[in-house]
């Protein structure tokens, strides 16, 4: 049966991330996942998730100067000390929340092997940092409507980067909303991958919005991934209709 992740980048978003915690304890979600918490304390953090029994699953690294068009750094040439100061944010926050896994963040860039090698030295780095707190690194495919110009976008170039880092603790984040709008065939997919995955996450497609919606149906991917033996978590990223609690319903059903 699928144990759901509440990724608190999207829900929930009217709280404070502690609040959002709890909120998510009281809905039934079993972990939590989140993108930037670093304006909070991690002690704080730590507290919240203690206290409501929850993991937190993931983190990203920052994004650099979002308002100039940043969508994270790790690939872009010239940057590799941003890269690597916000790689190690990441992995000491993650350390002290218990956090585990940290999605590095490539960023937009022109695709081309100067950008892949700056990439891979970057995930080559964070690896080796994260190895020694027991955390896993992530890489995501992102979908070129949403994140036009980001240097992942296709699920074949994220398991290249991965093939040529080499590092064990590196893995793909699979997000069913990005993987169904640049490829479909998902069951497929990860039954060709599932090895190499550290996380899936889900919403409706094309809209992101409640996974009970749209042109997947995740009853049956669910299904076929319990089949398939998966033990994580599925972490539900998606932007609510409405309110959180509003749209819930969903849940109770694929449970």
């Amino acid at each position: 049966m699928s144990r759901f992740s509440a990724n608190l980048g999207f829900l929930w978003t009217e709280y404070s991330l502690p609040e959002a915690i709890q909120a998510a304890k009281l809905a039934g979600f079993s972990a939590v996942e989140c993108h930037w918490p670093y304006d909070i304390p991690a002690a704080s953090i730590k507290a919240a998730l203690v206290q409501c029994g929850l993991p937190m699953l993931g983190i990203n690294t920052q994004r650099g100067n979002y308002s100039q068009g940043d969508n994270g750094v790790a690939a872009i040439p010239g940057r590799e000390n941003e890269a690597r100061r916000y790689i190690d944010e990441a992995i000491t926050y993650a350390a002290a929340i218990d956090c585990a896994n940290v999605h590095v963040m490539a960023g937009c860039t022109d695709q081309s092997p100067t950008a892949e090698a700056t990439f891979q030295r970057n995930l080559v780095y964070a690896c080796g940092q994260a190895k020694e707190q027991g955390i896993t690194i992530l890489i995501e495919p992102l979908n070129h409507f949403d994140a036009p110009g980001y240097h992942l976008h296709t699920l074949d170039a994220a398991l290249k980067t991965r093939q040529d880092v080499g590092e064990s603790n590196l893995k793909i984040m699979f997000d069913c909303y990005h993987m169904q709008i640049m490829h479909g065939d998902l069951t497929r997919r990860l039954q060709q991958h599932l090895d190499v995955v550290g996380h899936i996450q889900i919403a409706a497609v094309p809209n992101r919005h409640e996974p009970d919606q749209g042109e997947l149906h995740y009853p049956n991917l669910l299904a076929a991934l319990d089949n398939m033996g998966w033990q994580g978590y599925i972490g539900a990223e998606y932007r609510p209709t409405q309110g959180t609690d509003t749209g819930l319903g969903w849940m109770t059903a694929y449970q």
